[in-house]
């Protein structure tokens, strides 16, 4: 089976990002990004992929975190889609509904190769865990971007922010990792699309 990991740098005069992701990994999460509760996030969106990532991060965190939440978007995306290389034999669609106590988040995701993001429901005010909620849209707007990837995210239903994040993480996490998934009777050969590419 051929490997599908990455190691991605990216340096700007705002932050130093450096991700390693291996798609086939089993959970393992280090991240270190000076922002706890965005590290909290990544752990959850990494456990429920299954995927091993190794995250850092340095910036300009006494201005405002933005641009090390936003930096890391679009350095796990650009990690996700060199991971991925042809996709031959990916899955390439999933959904899923996935609740958090009171909160209830559906995802669903298409390997693209285009990219958007839906972003229904999911508040974009309010802080949690000291992060603006804002922030996190732009997480997901980055991490798409780079990953060329159809996101949908759509809050059925939630009150506490902390749950309704971590609900979106999770989601996403498994989302993406059914995804791109090997389909089990196409082998490693095909690319999932009429076309012949994803890209």
């Amino acid at each position: 089976m051929t490997t599908r990991q990455s190691r991605i740098e990216r340096e700007t005069n705002e932050t130093k990002i450096t991700v390693q992701l291996d798609l086939d990994g089993s959970g393992e999460a280090r991240v270190s990004t000076g922002v706890p509760f965005f590290d909290h996030m990544c752990e959850a969106f990494t456990s429920h992929g299954g995927f091993d990532v190794n995250l850092s991060a340095e910036g300009d965190l006494e201005v405002d975190p933005h641009h090390v939440i936003e930096d890391a978007g679009l350095s796990l995306g650009e990690a996700f889609r060199d991971s991925l290389g042809e996709k031959r034999g990916i899955v390439r669609f999933s959904s899923v509904l996935l609740p958090m106590d009171e909160a209830l988040m559906q995802t669903a995701v298409d390997i693209s190769g285009r990219p958007f993001l839906g972003y229904h429901g999911v508040p974009i005010s309010g802080t949690a865990g000291g992060v603006k909620a804002t922030l996190f849209k732009h997480f997901f707007q980055a991490f798409v971007n780079k990953a060329a990837i159809t996101l949908h995210v759509e809050l059925r239903y939630g009150e506490d922010l902390h749950h309704i994040f971590e609900a979106l993480f999770k989601a996403t996490g498994r989302t993406l990792s059914q995804a791109a998934e090997i389909h089990e009777e196409s082998g490693r050969n095909e690319v999932p699309s009429t076309k012949g590419s994803l890209s």
